[in-house]
């Protein structure tokens, strides 16, 4: 099992246990007592849990999610390839919306120091882009999201759809090939479907996983897409489904 999905599934069953043994995680996720206690280790360091004696307790309320700096050092090769890919379909001097997500911010590294000019959805890849020469970078005004520091609001979808960009680098909590692309958050769904129709060429970034997920709020799709970027091991069903809609599937 891969290390962000048994975090994930880690900190999933303590926000409805509130405290567990590394016996009992060790039965949830298959994995070795010493895997479990290094991964308990690991989120504590981010905030994510706290340990006790023989196992782990919540610190995250339930309802609340992984904090950013967790999930930007979640699987950073993997996001690194994913990112690579993505960049590679973006041309010098256009213009490109880029997402909030720390695979997005993987997107925005790797862009960085390219002549483009960018409407960063979450300060974060603001920040990485705006760091060094090269981009214009905006962003849209308006609320932040504490910790993620994503736009969330009325400015964010205003500011989405008075741009016509040539890209939108997006990224998604459930990516389902018969549900459509779905979000956890309203408003977060609100901006993704305005960057959807603001831009030329829609480019989704993400891991296999999220092709079986499915969230509250939907926001488009497969059709709405131009390309798939995803991580190989992907069900070949599944992606002939995004084939099947005319999007151009990447597989890294």
């Amino acid at each position: 099992m891969q290390r962000s999905i048994r975090h994930k599934l880690i900190i999933q069953a303590l926000q409805t246990g509130g405290r567990l043994r590394v016996e009992q995680l060790v039965e949830l996720t298959g994995s070795s007592a010493v895997t479990i206690r290094r991964d308990l280790a690991h989120l504590e360091a981010h905030g994510a849990l706290r340990r006790v004696p023989g196992g782990a307790a919540r610190t995250v309320k339930h309802g609340e999610s992984i904090p950013f700096s967790l999930q930007l050092a979640e699987d950073r090769d993997l996001k690194a390839r994913l990112a690579t890919a993505a960049a590679a379909l973006i041309a010098d001097y256009e213009s490109v919306i880029i997402d909030n997500g720390t695979t997005c911010h993987a997107v925005a590294q790797e862009l960085a120091g390219r002549p483009i000019t960018a409407l960063c959805l979450s300060l974060h890849a603001a920040v990485v882009l705006g760091s060094t020469p090269g981009a214009r970078v905006i962003v849209p005004g308006g609320p932040v999201e504490p910790d993620t520091l994503a736009f969330l609001g009325s400015q964010a979808v205003d500011a989405v759809r008075n741009m016509r960009a040539d890209a939108l680098v997006l990224g998604t909590c459930s990516a389902s090939a018969t549900r459509g692309l779905t979000s956890t958050l309203y408003e977060d769904a609100q901006i993704k479907q305005a960057s959807i129709q603001s831009s030329t060429r829609r480019i989704l970034v993400t891991v296999a996983d999220k092709l079986n997920r499915s969230s509250n709020f939907r926001f488009g799709t497969p059709a709405d897409l131009t390309h798939l970027v995803i991580t190989d091991d992907a069900p070949a069903e599944l992606l002939d489904i995004f084939r099947d809609d005319g999007v151009e599937v990447i597989l890294v």
